[in-house]
């Protein structure tokens, strides 16, 4: 994920900083340890679809 999309991007429950994992394709926030998958190249910004850091990489 490019560098410039990810300063224009926040996490939609604190509007921190999120991080990319490249490994398990998702966008996370340390503040609130949770995973925002992408899904088609798309970051799916919505709290339903956020995990627990802890649980994201069960899928």
């Amino acid at each position: 994920m490019k560098q410039l999309i990810l300063t224009a991007i926040a996490c939609p429950k604190c509007h921190g900083q999120l991080e990319y994992d490249n490994q398990y394709q998702q966008l996370y926030c340390q503040k609130d340890q949770l995973a925002y998958p992408i899904k088609d190249c798309i970051p799916v910004l919505l709290a339903s679809e956020a995990k627990p850091l802890n649980q994201s990489h069960s899928d």
